[in-house]
């Protein structure tokens, strides 16, 4: 072997194990092999929450059902945020510059940014509650530009309305949420709305960061007959936290979403978030298939099922009604 050959190898070997170094380091997408002619979907979640990835794999599902299977039929890349809007914008433009064919964004603070980035590359959003005050769309029915999505504006009228079932005798509810986008003020009103209904009154702390829910909830003890959880991903990371300080002080504690049921939260009427992402990821496939999101309605969940968790109830010292644990949709055991 001549020393030419030999640099040419050694030269060859450095560049696989710098490609492999590169693909190995992708921040939770998955390295796919020649997708030059595959069409390209380029999804951005703002933080791994267990609902928001089931969001995830119910539009990958989806796809692949509908004939684009990732690394065969379909290049599918997926990026976290953490939970860093910073970080949501540098993910936004890095695929704003690879110009995928959709780019799909879970939950309001990576929505907004890739809506920032882009007014050309078809986007796609999941889990927004409110698109038109997350300043997403204009007009729910007629979009228009090049943005459309899945809403999950949850049922707030039916959960309260049920946490009056199971407490007929609660008259202040407390409730936390992040001062931040994850928390639209349009949900808070709804709450607000709601609670007036169930002659609730509403005593509500505001938080910047999940490091302040703790402290928050437990500031609502002695004050409040029960806590609700919305659906703020700043809260929803740490539901076990509320929940712990809902045991050890006998405060009840209830839920905007299903998943925070199954963490230790006495009951909700919500939404599976993985239907929620075939949902999603139907309007996915059509905008592959030649639509203009703009021309798409923005879509709401309009299926709702009952969860409880008696275990739950029990240690916040709370007896569950038989009409509400003899219609329940999903019982957490």
């Amino acid at each position: 072997m001549n020393r030419t050959t030999c640099l040419s190898i050694t030269l060859l070997g450095t560049v696989s194990i710098l490609a492999t170094t590169l693909s190995s380091c992708t921040g939770g997408g998955q390295p796919i092999g020649d997708t030059a002619d595959m069409p390209f979907v380029a999804v951005t979640q703002t933080v791994e929450l267990p609902a928001l990835d089931a969001v995830r794999s119910g539009i990958e599902d989806e796809l692949a059902a509908a004939g684009y299977e990732a690394g065969k039929t379909l290049r599918w890349e997926w990026r976290s945020a953490g939970g860093s809007p910073a970080t949501a914008r540098q993910i936004a433009n890095k695929y704003v510059a690879a110009s995928p064919d959709v780019i799909v964004a879970i939950a309001p603070p990576s929505a907004k940014s890739v809506a920032s980035a882009t007014n050309n590359i078809p986007i796609v959003f999941s889990a927004v509650s409110d698109p038109v005050d997350a300043e997403l769309v204009t007009d729910i029915d007629e979009p228009g530009g090049n943005i459309s999505g899945l809403s999950d504006r949850p049922p707030v009228g039916q959960q309260l309305a049920l946490i009056k079932e199971i407490l007929p005798e609660a008259t202040t509810l407390g409730i936390v949420y992040s001062a931040s986008e994850s928390s639209p003020p349009s949900l808070i009103s709804l709450v607000n709305e709601n609670a007036v209904e169930q002659n609730l009154g509403i005593r509500a702390v505001t938080v910047s960061a999940a490091e302040e829910v703790t402290t928050a909830v437990e500031s609502l003890i002695g004050l409040v007959d029960a806590i609700y959880v919305p659906t703020d991903d700043a809260v929803s990371s740490v539901v076990e936290s509320v929940t712990l300080v809902g045991r050890e002080n006998q405060v009840p504690v209830f839920a905007g979403e299903m998943d925070a049921v199954s963490r230790g939260a006495i009951a909700t009427v919500g939404f599976d978030y993985y239907d929620m992402g075939r949902q999603t990821g139907e309007m996915v496939v059509e905008v592959l298939g030649g639509s203009r999101p703009g021309d798409l309605s923005v879509e709401f969940v309009e299926d709702s099922q009952l969860a409880i968790n008696p275990a739950a109830a029990a240690a916040m010292g709370v007896v569950l009604p038989n009409s509400v644990v003899s219609r329940a949709d999903e019982v957490v055991e």
